[in-house]
């Protein structure tokens, strides 16, 4: 299994459109936002995994999510993947993260204890 993209967004709707194919519309693919009160604050984006299964595989896998500030661990995902052989799927992961300061934390998603990492930042702003 692989990751083929990983981002933070609003929301995202699946439709079915002719093939019989699937299409995932994302809203408000975002990187940074601007806090809505001051701080301290939790914050939860979420974060949207999409995977792929390959036809040699079994279809199972399980992925983890690791959220980062200045290297050091502040969350962790854990959740059983399972795909059918072939095709895609996606995972929500909605991480609440603690904000003492104002900055960027680092999503760090794989699949199993050896998968690559795919690393996604989210940087939280000052109010406006």
């Amino acid at each position: 299994m692989q990751i083929v993209a990983a981002l933070f967004i609003d929301d995202i709707d699946v439709r079915q459109v002719e093939g019989p194919a699937s299409r995932l519309d994302l809203g408000g693919v975002q990187f940074s936002a601007a806090a809505p009160t001051p701080l301290p604050l939790t914050w939860a984006p979420h974060l949207v995994v999409i995977v792929h299964a390959p036809l040699s595989s079994d279809g199972t896998g399980v992925l983890e999510v690791v959220y980062r500030r200045d290297g050091e661990q502040i969350a962790r995902n854990v959740q059983p993947l399972q795909i059918d052989p072939g095709k895609f799927s996606y995972r929500l992961v909605r991480g609440e993260i603690d904000f003492e300061d104002y900055g960027t934390v680092e999503a760090h998603c794989r699949i199993g204890t050896d998968g690559v990492v795919t690393v996604v930042p989210y940087t939280l702003l000052p109010p406006e």
